[in-house]
């Protein structure tokens, strides 16, 4: 997803046809939430509350800040089982995961709601207009590190859930909250601890709020991510760096040796040449291409917004259809011989790379990893040594678009957002929504409220003011049609 788009219409963004019968010649729009007027009333409050959370610098990968991440969970805690509901707090060998349930609905779904209260650094610090713990409203964004990623994006639940259960209305199903404090650094000690209480956290759907819309004004429901796997790959030669006077043109220099490693993986038309790495790739439709390309979109000014003459990639393919749906192979870092000030003429004694692939549905990254290992031992020459290590990797995921839970969340994101969403696809990937999948057997709605140039691990990080209270709304009226489903 991207705000690098052309102006569009609301009715452009409708002629998606994923759900031609339920885009087209709907009979009544979901009836208002019985909530929306309270909703209006605690405005003020709501973003007290997200002000407040924000304040605490969660920051999960400096051990400088284990008692400030240890603060964020007990504040979430905190609020939920002071909203009345069940509460516990799952201490690990890393941050506490905080689970919340309301009370069983006998005969309604179940729906569990995961996300996260930890939070990316802050460097550098001097690029932001405001402190990164200091919140403040400006041009009708809410600025702070952890505005949209992830403390104001699963705060919009929250609220909603402690609306219902303070206006005295019964919520219409159960709902239940998964929040960890490690999802910056991996999520390792949720992904352990899944299987072993697969049975406390089941649900008939998870709802994720973790994302951004398609584009300003036009809110979307993700239905698939890719997948992962990296490695660092090192090129060892000689035993120390060298003369390059004295010893250039006896010895493999391991810098050029890496180079063309690297370069060797993929060939000028962006087609990836490591023998069988696309039999697994799930294939786009035809159909899915045409909904795709109805998208508003304009590859001129995308890359124009980034700061390239033109865009590339895998021939054959739309810039979106790469970004989302095709497997991609990138060179993340590059580290060699002398960096510092002047010129230091050596033979480098290594050279090192960060390397990622993203994967689409059913290609597998341990399948992937050996193939790429292989391959580069293949290329190989004589006169240096390799070592490759993975580093960790996940499988892409795609959720079912007949799912009675994504036409739910239709209703509720139209109501709120007073637009239809349109149904996208994530080139990133979030790689506990396929081990959600995987353990709790659970469909997966990925409703993200925000928008990309909300500046996530990045300086100046901001959540549109009126989109949090969208959010808000939107999740009220997601529980109701959700409400609605046979269990």
């Amino acid at each position: 997803m991207t705000t690098y788009f052309a102006a569009h219409s609301a009715g452009a963004a409708r002629r998606i046809r994923i759900f031609p019968d339920r885009f087209s010649n709907r009979q009544t729009l979901v009836a208002a939430n019985p909530l929306d007027q309270r909703l209006r009333d605690s405005s003020e409050q709501f973003e007290a509350d997200l002000f407040e959370w924000l304040r605490i610098p969660s920051i999960s990968s400096d051990p400088v800040h284990r008692e400030d991440v240890r603060a964020a969970g007990n504040w979430i805690a905190q609020k939920l089982s002071a909203g009345g509901l069940e509460v516990e707090t799952i201490e690990t060998d890393g941050h506490p995961i905080i689970f919340a349930q309301t009370p069983a609905i006998p005969g309604a779904p179940v729906a569990l709601v995961y996300g996260h209260y930890d939070v990316q650094p802050v460097e550098p610090l001097d690029q932001w207009k405001s402190g990164p713990f200091a919140p403040e409203i400006r041009d009708g964004n809410i600025y702070a590190r952890g505005a949209t990623d992830d403390k104001g994006q699963l705060l919009t639940h929250v609220e909603s859930v402690l609306t219902w259960l303070a206006s005295g209305e019964p919520l219409p199903l159960q709902v239940k909250f998964l929040i960890e404090g490690e999802e910056e650094v991996g999520s390792a000690n949720l992904e352990r601890l899944l299987p072993e209480r697969a049975e406390q956290f089941a649900a008939d759907v998870i709802v994720i709020s973790d994302s951004s819309q398609y584009a300003e004004g036009q809110p979307a429901i993700t239905y698939g991510l890719r997948g992962i796997v990296t490695f660092e790959l090192r090129i060892d030669g000689p035993r120390q760096d060298l003369h390059s006077g004295s010893f250039g043109g006896a010895v493999t220099n391991p810098a050029i040796a890496l180079s063309r490693l690297l370069a060797s993986v993929v060939d000028d038309h962006g087609v990836i040449q490591i023998p069988g790495f696309y039999d697994d790739c799930q294939p786009l439709s035809e159909c899915e291409r045409e909904q795709l390309a109805e998208l508003p979109q304009s590859d001129e000014l995308f890359a124009e917004q980034i700061g390239v003459p033109a865009l590339g990639g895998e021939a054959h393919y739309t810039a979106l259809e790469r970004r989302w749906a095709r497997p991609t192979y990138d060179v993340n870092g590059l580290t060699s011989g002398h960096q510092g000030e002047g010129s230091k003429t050596i033979i480098p004694a290594q050279a090192s790379a960060k390397i990622s692939f993203r994967l689409v549905p059913d290609q597998d990254p341990k399948k992937i990893a050996a193939a790429f290992e292989a391959f580069l031992k293949s290329k190989l020459p004589p006169s240096v040594h390799m070592k490759l290590t993975s580093d960790h990797g996940a499988p892409g995921m795609l959720s079912r678009l007949d799912s009675p839970y994504i036409t739910a969340a239709q209703q509720a994101i139209e109501h709120a957002f007073g637009t239809a969403p349109v149904m996208i696809r994530e080139g990133g990937s979030i790689p506990i929504v396929t081990r959600f999948q995987e353990v709790l057997k659970a469909d997966c709605l990925l409703l993200g409220w925000g928008l990309n140039d909300d500046n996530a691990h990045s300086p100046n990080e901001k959540f549109r003011r009126e989109d949090f209270h969208r959010g808000i709304a939107a999740s009220a009226c997601l529980w109701c049609e959700l409400g609605k489903i046979p269990k």
